[in-house]
């Protein structure tokens, strides 16, 4: 079963209905209710960070197969659904679409003073929420930018999920006073967190289309390191800055150990670095003041040419063509890093503090993109070690109008999802007739 991943859709600007959101949270709430009574709060959130599995609840509770309206308003609806019930259920759904979705943390924060939660668990739900956030865009550069944040999480049983309780207390002359608004837990009871799901989703108006990021507690033991391991995109990027894969591991380390030298250290290697390109190479030289110039590194080995559809690239050794959408230069060298007055400033505060890992270094308040760009430049250029320009994007959607028959290249977990959903369904408390339509859709 996927744990975590990414989806790509078309990008869909219309507004959901009154009518169609009001039913899907409706849907929703029996759906919701099905799934925790058999499986339980755990395995809900196990299942929203599967892609596949999310897709297929979008499409029960009739939305599109493709637009990227599902995400958006999928998660909403659940919101809504379990709103007045999330003690009972032990699931929890924080955030949303734009502005909503920064206001995540509050509401993390929120929940666990409501449940009683113990502070460190509370601010280790909003580390991790904040950490997929930057993740995703900062050290997969893919051109999505997000704007879309949902954090759930469960409590498990023995959690204190109850309202306040009535406590006896004697007092000093042997009375019995009760307390109506003291609340009676232990440790145990306030740190009863159970899983945790990230859905978010980023737009990329050049292309047109939306993709979605998954995360899952269980599988994200290591927030920078190969955070996606099920990722569903129809569209592959080329040179997708990726920081989180395995290739990956010596730019990072080397990126971290930039920042426990002198700022002005720094800023040497820094100016070091000066963008060449032309339409047929691009690659990074490097000058030393006095006119005399060396490049040091070719960063590619292709050839681009216009096409109708996108670029068409033209492979120097194999004369393998094929066809891509998206951006035709390299990731690192779009910009010249020596005069940015915040990367200046960002780069002294690293210094200052010297962040002991480089998930340390990425948690910084201020660290970007640009910010993980220039430290994975100079990690490269001057120090040879060289990050993976792959795109993470694994698996894939097929793309179609409205009520679209989904084709992922997975058949099997789609299969086993929908006859999951199949089941699903009939234990719901709805109408036949309701019943009957959501059978139909997922027959197609």
């Amino acid at each position: 079963m996927i744990q975590r991943g990414i989806a790509t859709f078309t990008l869909d600007y219309g507004k959901c209905p009154k009518w169609l959101f009001d039913r899907m949270v409706m849907l929703g709430r029996e759906m919701v209710r099905v799934i925790v009574a058999e499986e339980g709060p755990d395995a809900f959130i196990q299942r929203i960070g599967d892609p596949v599995w999310f897709q297929s609840l979008g499409t029960v509770l009739a939305f599109d197969w493709n637009a990227s309206g599902l995400t958006t308003i999928l998660t909403a609806a659940l919101k809504e659904a379990i709103r007045g019930e999330e003690r009972n259920l032990g699931i929890f759904i924080c955030g949303g679409k734009g502005k909503t979705s920064r206001k995540t943390p509050d509401e993390i924060f929120t929940w666990g003073s409501r449940l009683a939660l113990s502070e460190k668990n509370t601010r280790a739900l909003s580390y991790n929420s904040r950490m997929a956030a930057k993740v995703d865009s900062a050290l997969i550069q893919d051109g999505f930018q997000i704007y879309h944040h949902t954090f759930f999480f469960s409590v498990r049983k023995g959690a204190c999920p109850h309202t306040k309780q009535k406590s006896r207390t004697i007092s000093q002359d042997g009375k019995i006073k009760i307390d109506s608004d003291a609340h009676i837990c232990d440790e145990n009871c306030r740190s009863g967190v159970g899983a945790w799901t990230v859905v978010q989703q980023g737009m990329n108006k050049e292309n047109q289309t939306a993709r979605r990021y998954h995360w899952h507690s269980e599988t994200a033991k290591d927030l920078i390191r190969e955070p996606h391991s099920g990722i569903s995109s129809q569209i592959k990027i080329p040179n997708v800055l990726n920081m989180t894969a395995n290739e990956s591991e010596k730019n990072r380390e080397i990126s971290a150990d930039l920042t426990h030298q002198s700022f002005g250290i720094l800023m040497k290697d820094i100016q070091l670095l000066r963008r060449y390109y032309s339409p047929l190479s691009k690659m990074v030289s490097l000058g030393n003041g006095q006119g005399k110039q060396l490049t040091l590194l070719e960063l590619e080995n292709k050839e681009f040419y216009p096409a109708q559809n996108g670029l068409q690239i033209k492979d120097n050794d194999t004369g393998k063509k094929e066809f891509w959408c998206g951006v035709k230069t390299h990731p690192v060298v779009m910009e010249d890093f020596s005069k940015s007055a915040y990367l200046e400033k960002i780069l002294w505060k690293l210094c200052d503090e010297q962040p002991e890992s480089y998930e340390k270094l990425l948690s910084t308040e201020g660290v970007g993109p640009k910010t993980i760009r220039a430290l994975a430049l100079v990690s490269e250029v001057i120090y040879g070690a060289k990050p993976s320009y792959e795109d993470p994007a694994r698996y894939s959607f097929a793309h179609g109008g409205k009520d679209a028959t989904p084709y992922p290249v997975d058949r099997k977990t789609y299969n086993i999802t929908i006859n999951t959903m199949k089941r699903y369904v009939e234990k719901t408390k709805i109408s036949v007739q309701e019943k009957n339509k959501i059978q139909k859709r997922l027959a197609v």
